[in-house]
């Protein structure tokens, strides 16, 4: 059916060659259609998507997180900045949760990193969830795609660090970085400790004047952490190092670790594996959303399941006793 822009209607064809051409503005028009709850452009989506399949999986894919205040967006319009002077193309998809109480957006918008934004060789993308992980595992992987069939060859995946989207980005990418700042070894800053046992690696943030001593005790503090941990990886250990994102100090070294660890999880066969457990639980929460949604479509399932929250709610009625009348009716 293709998308219809305010400057014309483009076919599916047409927009996927645009795509593949680097065009931002057919892009930007991919990620709008990929990002519709409506039906037919879901349809669409999909073909599309399909299309482009062969063009994806070549990028580097790094998911950073941290607690608000970490100094996320200035680091990595600096990370970023160092790379498309390096050569890179980098794409920078923001996964904004959107606050249930307010409907608002927590991230804003793309001026938190005003300098990369406007690079010719870098795009940015916030990307609302709507306040469901669901919004996260399927926009934000399909984006993915679509910016690695344009052509960029560094992803980089941020989300807020207040919620449980860290779990679902650190399955989805090929390294995690967990930003910390000086400071809190003891308390984790309020992040779980589930996230640290997930991550790659972890960099102390605003190491620079009066901070940086406390930065190296922070990270002394936080590597000791980590040597307790089991290691994901046979052949990664996590480490942890400090920089200054305002400073453009130690991001060099930062990203030597990312590659490094690029190369050795490459030759021991651990990207791989990796690449393909992520295809298939993208495969499978995409099931899961989808049978959510023709379960709804149905007039008789919508309202037996607002009788048993309501029953549920009450306790009147156990959960699970809940599920199995449901699905009994869906599958009838």
């Amino acid at each position: 059916m293709g998308l219809q822009p305010a400057s014309g209607r483009l076919s599916l064809d047409e927009m996927a060659e645009g795509v593949q051409r680097g065009d931002r503005a057919v892009l930007a028009r991919a990620i709008t259609l990929v990002e519709s709850s409506k039906s037919e452009h879901q349809a669409d989506a999909q073909a599309l998507l399909q299309a482009l399949l062969p063009e994806t999986g070549r990028a580097l894919r790094l998911g950073i997180t941290g607690v608000p205040g970490a100094g996320k967006s200035t680091t990595i319009d600096q990370l970023g900045l160092n790379l498309v002077e390096a050569g890179h193309k980098v794409a920078v998809l923001a996964i904004d949760p959107t606050s249930k109480r307010s409907g608002g957006s927590i991230l804003g918008d793309k001026t938190r990193m005003a300098r990369l934004a406007v690079h010719p060789d870098a795009f940015i993308r916030p990307s609302p969830t709507s306040g469901t992980l669901g919004g996260v595992a399927r926009k934000t992987r399909e984006t993915m795609a679509l910016v690695e069939a344009a052509g960029f060859d560094v992803v980089i995946v941020e989300t807020v660090g207040v919620g449980q989207s860290e779990v679902t980005v650190a399955d989805m990418v090929d390294f995690f970085l967990v930003m910390l700042i000086p400071g809190g070894g003891d308390e984790l800053q309020g992040i779980k400790k589930g996230i640290i046992e997930i991550a790659d690696m972890i960099a102390i943030n605003k190491a620079d004047g009066d901070n940086r001593a406390r930065a190296n005790r922070s990270a002394a503090d936080y590597q000791g952490a980590l040597n307790l941990l089991a290691p994901a990886s046979d052949t990664w250990r996590p480490t942890v190092v400090t920089i200054s994102g305002l400073e453009n100090v130690g991001l060099d070294a930062l990203w030597g670790h990312i590659l490094r660890h690029r190369d050795l999880t490459t030759a021991s066969g651990e990207r791989t594996a990796r690449r393909r457990t992520q295809a298939v639980a993208w495969m499978r929460d995409l099931l899961t959303e989808q049978l959510m949604v023709r379960a709804m479509a149905k007039p008789e399932v919508a309202a037996r399941l607002a009788a048993a929250e309501a029953d549920v709610a009450a306790g009147r009625l156990l959960p699970t006793r809940a599920v199995d009348g449901i699905l009994g009716l869906m599958l009838a």
